[in-house]
């Protein structure tokens, strides 16, 4: 039996590039495997986009996985996710653009992170109805 400790962490889930929503169920059955156990996961949402402009729609949800793993290594594990599902870079400066997969650590039990790539709790979640919806579905 694992002794470790079980943390909490709350994922926010996007694409809008391809098969949005196979791109989103596959990056939580990866999420599931290199994370921990999905125990809820939001409805799937259309969204228009934020911080930029496209005429490609996003797919949004949110997942809560029970994990092992530290901040860092979620973050980690998440980015493999992302690059294996197609993302080529990460959005740098607010400048945003259409993606394949963008997996963001919301919260992680009652956590702060504030490191210069990891911001726990994420910083714009509460201006972002595409995260706040879905997260709002699965909090207790």
């Amino acid at each position: 039996m694992n002794s470790e400790k079980l943390h909490r962490v709350f994922l926010g889930l996007g694409s809008n590039l391809g098969d949005k929503e196979a791109n989103i169920r596959n990056a939580i059955s990866l999420i599931g495997e290199r994370v921990g156990l999905v125990v809820r996961q939001s409805s799937l949402i259309s969204t228009e986009p934020w911080g930029f402009e496209s005429d490609n729609q996003f797919v949004n949800a949110c997942v809560l996985c029970e994990t092992t793993l530290t901040p860092r290594q979620v973050l980690l594990a998440t980015q493999r996710i992302e690059r294996e599902l197609g993302r080529t870079h990460k959005s740098v400066g607010g400048h945003y653009a259409d993606r394949l997969m963008d997996i963001d650590i919301l919260l992680y039990d009652d956590l702060r992170v504030d490191e210069p790539d990891l911001q726990i709790p994420h910083p714009l979640m509460l201006e972002r109805d595409f995260v706040m919806i879905p997260l709002g579905e699965i909090r207790d």
